[in-house]
């Protein structure tokens, strides 16, 4: 019944929520907010990540200045260690996640298999 998987991903939310991953990227993301530099380097670099990305996806060329700017911005990131921290908590996360849709997967790849 589709109201149990509704339910059952809802709890699951809760879980992520309530995860020792989660408060460890929420609390370094609140540390980041809280030092003004560091939060202006952060988005910058991921607004210029996300301009970058969209230019891949679109197969648009990459300018000379935007990988310059990349450079400079990763390089204010690898050198800051509330960023650094942040950064780290999102691996974990990420990696949390990935795990999760693995397993949210599985029936599809299970039966895709059979049929192949």
């Amino acid at each position: 019944m589709p109201e149990d998987m509704y339910e059952v991903a809802s709890q699951l939310g809760k879980a992520i929520r309530e995860s020792e991953e989660f408060a460890a990227l929420k609390e370094k993301y609140d540390e980041l907010l809280k030092d003004d530099i560091a939060r202006k380097i952060f988005d910058d670099f991921r607004v210029l990540q996300m301009r970058l990305q969209e230019k891949q996806m679109m197969g648009q060329p990459v300018s000379d200045a935007e990988l310059m700017d990349a450079q400079k911005l990763a390089l204010q990131v690898q050198q800051n260690e509330k960023i650094l921290s942040l950064i780290e908590a999102e691996q974990r996360m990420g990696t949390v996640m990935n795990e999760i849709n693995e397993i949210f997967m599985k029936p599809l790849a299970e039966l895709y298999k059979i049929l192949e």
